[in-house]
Formats: C-alpha cells, sequence, structure tokens
C-alpha cells in the first residue's frame, strides 16, 4: 500500500489508509490544495500533468490490487496479463460488478480466489493475482451467455495451444492437459475441460471428428503444421513487394560463353560467402578441368554441383506452379549441390534444429507446411523480381535442409529471374555483409527496406559485366570492382565503367 507522507506529493500514486481518519483528512487537503488528484475513491496522484487516463493504465496492478484484494486477473485479460481497449476482467467473491476508472473498466466476476500452491498456482503481481495458464485456458472456454466479450475466441484459443505443441511437444501439451483436468475439478468447470481435452486430442490426433476453427490447427491436423512466426514475417516482406514496383533488368547471359562465364561466378561466389573458398584458378579447374583438388573432394563437388544448377535447365529456370512443384524444384537442387554429402541428406528436409548465432530457424516438422504458406505468397506476386526476393527469403529463413540452404535459396532465386528473362544476381564477397545483414534486419524487425535495397543494387552491379569476355579479362574487371576482397572494412563494391 501507499500512503502519503505528510509533505510527500511526489508519489504517482497515493491510498488513503482504511482506518485512518487523521490521514484521510491530511489527503482531502491535498486534493483540495491541488497538491494531488483523486482517481477515484481513496485513491489519488501526485502527478498534476499527465492524463489520468495514462496514470491508471500504467499502475493498474498497484490499483487494482487495493480495490480489489484477493481478485484475480482472468479471462481474456490473464491471456496477454493486463488490459485490453480499457478492459480488465477480475475473479473476485460472490458479487458481479464493475469498477469504472480513468481509462479503464474494471469488472468483477464472481468466483474462487487465487490459488496459491500447487502446479497450477496463480502469480502474484505487485497486489493483484494472475490466472495461471491452466486456470485462464479453462476460463476462455465458458460457453455461457453473456461471456462472449471476456473470453478470446477459439481461433486464438486453438493456435495458442498449438504453438504451445510447437515448444514444448506433445509431452508438454499431454502435462497441461493433466493440470487442467486437476483444477476443473476444484473450480468446477468439467464442461470447460472437455471441450479443452477435445481440441487438444485432436490436435495431438486422439480426436479424430472434433471440430477446429483455428486456421494453424487445421494446418496441423491437415499434415501441414506451419511456423506462425515465420508467416508474420512472410507477410511484412509481401505486403511491401505487393505495394512498390520492382526494377526490371533484363538478363544479358543466356546462352553460350556467356552463360558460362557467369554460372561459374555465380557459383564461385556462392560458395565462397558459405566458407567454401578457392582460388579463382582452382574454381575453375574444378569447374572447365573436372580436376578434384586435393583434400577437399566434397568441397569441390559443392562448387561444381552450383554450377550445373545455375546452368542447365530445368534447374536454372523453373518457376513452380504449384506447392508440390516448389518443393520438389527445392530438393532437386538441393540435391545436386550437395550430393557429395551423404551425411548431409541432401534433398531431404532436415531431421534436426539447425541455427546461425541466435537466429533458430523452422523447427523440422514444420518446415514443409511453413514452405508451402510461403509459396502461397510468392504465387500471389505477379512481378518477376518480387516473387524471386519473396522465394529466396522464405527458403533463407526456413533452412529447409541440414546444409546448403543458402546457395539453395540463390539458385531457386535466380531461377525465378531467369524463367522471366530478368538477370540473375552474384552476390561476391565483398558484398556479403551487405547482403546478410538486411536479410538479419528483416528477420528481427520485420522491416524489408534495407534487403530490397542492397538486392536490387547487386542486382544492377550483376547486369553490368560483358559476361562475352574472356574469363580472364572478366576476372581482371571483377578484380577492380573489389569483388573478391575479403577485408569489408577496407574495400567497398565497385561498379565497372560503362
Amino acid at each position: 500500500m501507499v500512503i502519503a507522507q505528510r509533505n510527500d506529493t511526489s508519489l504517482e500514486i497515493v491510498f488513503t489508509a482504511a482506518g485512518d481518519a487523521a490521514h484521510a483528512r491530511r489527503i482531502l487537503r491535498m486534493a483540495a490544495d491541488g497538491r494531488l488528484r483523486k482517481i477515484y475513491t481513496g485513491v489519488y496522484t501526485g502527478n498534476l500533468d499527465s492524463p489520468l487516463s495514462a496514470i491508471v493504465l500504467r499502475n493498474w496492478p498497484i490499483i487494482v490490487g487495493q480495490l480489489l484484494p484477493g481478485g484475480v486477473v482472468s479471462f481474456r485479460s490473464a491471456m496477454v496479463a493486463r488490459p485490453e481497449e480499457g478492459r480488465l476482467y477480475v475473479t473476485r467473491g460472490k458479487t458481479r460488478r464493475t469498477v469504472e476508472l480513468p481509462g479503464l473498466i474494471v469488472h468483477v466476476i464472481p468466483g474462487m480466489g487465487p490459488i496459491i500452491e500447487g502446479e497450477a498456482k496463480d502469480a502474484q503481481l505487485k497486489s493483484v493475482y494472475l490466472a495461471s495458464e491452466s486456470r485462464w485456458l479453462l476460463e476462455n472456454l465458458t460457453a455461457a451467455k453473456g461471456v462472449a466479450e471476456r473470453v478470446i475466441s477459439r481461433e486464438v484459443l486453438e493456435a495458442y495451444l498449438d504453438n504451445r505443441l510447437i515448444l514444448r511437444g506433445e509431452h508438454g501439451l499431454n502435462r497441461l492437459r493433466d493440470t487442467c483436468r486437476t483444477l476443473a475439478n476444484a473450480l468446477d468447470m468439467k464442461k470447460e475441460f472437455a471441450r479443452l481435452d477435445k481440441i487438444i486430442g485432436t490436435l495431438l490426433g486422439t480426436h479424430e471428428h472434433h471440430k477446429l476453427h483455428s486456421r494453424q490447427a487445421l494446418a496441423r491436423v491437415a499434415g501441414k503444421p506451419y511456423d506462425p512466426t515465420r508467416l508474420e514475417l512472410f507477410d511484412a516482406l509481401f505486403s511491401h513487394l505487393k505495394t512498390h514496383v520492382m526494377p526490371q533488368i533484363l538478363g544479358r547471359a543466356a546462352a553460350g560463353q556467356t552463360l558460362e562465364n557467369f554460372a561459374f561466378f555465380e557459383s564461385y561466389f556462392s560458395n565462397y560467402i558459405e566458407g567454401t573458398t578457392f582460388l579463382v584458378s582452382e574454381a575453375e579447374q574444378i569447374v572447365f578441368e573436372g580436376k578434384v583438388i586435393h583434400n577437399r573432394a566434397a568441397d569441390s563437388h559443392d562448387v561444381l554441383g552450383t554450377f550445373h544448377a545455375a546452368l542447365q535447365t530445368p534447374w536454372r529456370n523453373s518457376s513452380a506452379r504449384t506447392e508440390d512443384d516448389f518443393l520438389t524444384n527445392l530438393k532437386s537442387i538441393n540435391a545436386l549441390v550437395m550430393q557429395s554429402r551423404p551425411d548431409k541428406n541432401p534433398g531431404e528436409w532436415k531431421d534436426k534444429s539447425n541455427q546461425v548465432g541466435s537466429t533458430l530457424f523452422v523447427e523440422p516438422l514444420l518446415v514443409p507446411g511453413t514452405l508451402r504458406e510461403g509459396f502461397a505468397r510468392i504465387h500471389a506476386l505477379d512481378d518477376p523480381f518480387a516473387r524471386a526476393m519473396m522465394t529466396m527469403f522464405v527458403i533463407a529463413e526456413v533452412h529447409p535442409f541440414l546444409d546448403g540452404n543458402g546457395r539453395t535459396a540463390r539458385l531457386v532465386m535466380n531461377a525465378e529471374l531467369s524463367a522471366a528473362g530478368l538477370s540473375r544476381i552474384i552476390v561476391p564477397t565483398v558484398y556479403r555483409e551487405d547482403y546478410l545483414l538486411p536479410l538479419k534486419a528483416l528477420s528481427n524487425h520485420h522491416d524489408p527496406t534495407a534487403y530490397l535495397r542492397a538486392m536490387i543494387r547487386i542486382q544492377q552491379w550483376t547486369a553490368a559485366f560483358n559476361y562475352g569476355l574472356p574469363r580472364s579479362a572478366l576476372i581482371t574487371t571483377l578484380k577492380a570492382c573489389n569483388a573478391f576482397e575479403e577485408n569489408l572494412q577496407h574495400y567497398k563494391l565497385i561498379f565497372p565503367e560503362a
């Protein structure tokens, strides 16, 4: 409880003390003198400037705990652990009522007080309690008349349970169900538990006929579960691509020597970015003379596989028309690139989680479904450059294979560009961070601006070379443009002279 001292008006929330008439009179005098503002009966603030609604919302746990001691934040409010749209639902006592504060209406629902021990223990937040996960799940499955506004939608609840299954597995979801079963008896919520039991059973495949509402949960039951957090990222990029004009830079290396030269440098740089590093002269021997570098047979085949995928139909210019085509193309290209690494299961979806730094990619079980969701957005884009950018990001974000994901993503992106007659993209060594950091920014902040700016620039750079020149001349030009430089602090990408 926050009590004002005799001359202290600095506290943002001040309560009158029950049974202390002198203190109450002092608070009233301070309010009358303009040193305090009244928020509610017995509740005052020493903040004379901020809107009362803002003061209430940032101090709601203290205020609600004081006005409704022993109250439990429940129903939809417990899921988010805060008020929503100026409403808060609290379970307490035997009388239904509302407490109207500036900017916040507290709906008091009759019911059991806080559970203070056991697995279903309610958490204490300052002076108020938050319903446990088990408790609010049951509460939000209440189907009585007039409860619609205080419960979350069935779609949201099903999606929450599906996410919990993704993160905690079947054992974790079954343990939650057991806790809810025990709690339902104590709260007299057996009907609510029966509904929860059917939803969980359907998600786990033990109840086949229960009707689900959530698109995410339906996808799981259909055998196509996906990662919902990735869909948010996909949608952020999709929205940007759908509402912005993309460049149309035509390809200049479609056949003959120009095509071979382009495919060679595309393969060389794509592998270099992933740590498969060779001298250019060594890579030429691998690709054009069939040499296998001593003690580096697998690396040599990585370069050669990438070269063939960039050079030959259908890998170089296939544009998927269906989800199944998209998944088949991905597997085919990864199998070609990674064919010399049987321990990496080339062309097969990963069977264990993978990550780069702090970024954890899509879980193995969710890979096909998340790729299908990504393709739905790719297919909905009319512009070929936009489709290519969406394609590359979807594959990079899912990371569907144990290895070769970056190379596969760039090859499938370029296949989309080639299918439309547009210039493919080469990412030189000097541009590595300019390429990877915007991808990371999009993943972390849902902002595609830097990613698209970087990809547009590098496509312009790629298209600025004459790939019909002898390879030695092209190497000289690329060196002059700093393409091979690894010291990114001292070298930047330079465009070739006209």
